[in-house]
């Protein structure tokens, strides 16, 4: 039973040296945001804690902005 849970979290790829956490580079911030509108967890981030206050920032900038949806109710 544990070995199913593991396989169905979801992994995002962490942030590769030459990305920059930046608030307009939205195909970066996406990968960090659920298909709600939700930012993912520091754990299924595989994020630093410095990280992933930076990647917060960031989203919630790209929100009020609006280049982020602040949800994805699609029904």
């Amino acid at each position: 039973m544990n070995k199913l849970k593991r396989s169905l979290r979801r992994r995002s790829p962490s942030i590769r040296s030459d990305e920059t956490i930046d608030y307009k580079n939205t195909s970066l911030l996406r990968r960090f945001v659920s298909e709600q509108g939700r930012i993912l967890s520091r754990r299924m981030n595989r994020l630093t804690s410095k990280q992933q206050r930076s990647i917060a920032l960031a989203i919630k900038r790209a929100r009020i902005l609006a280049l982020l949806p602040f949800s994805n109710n699609e029904n």
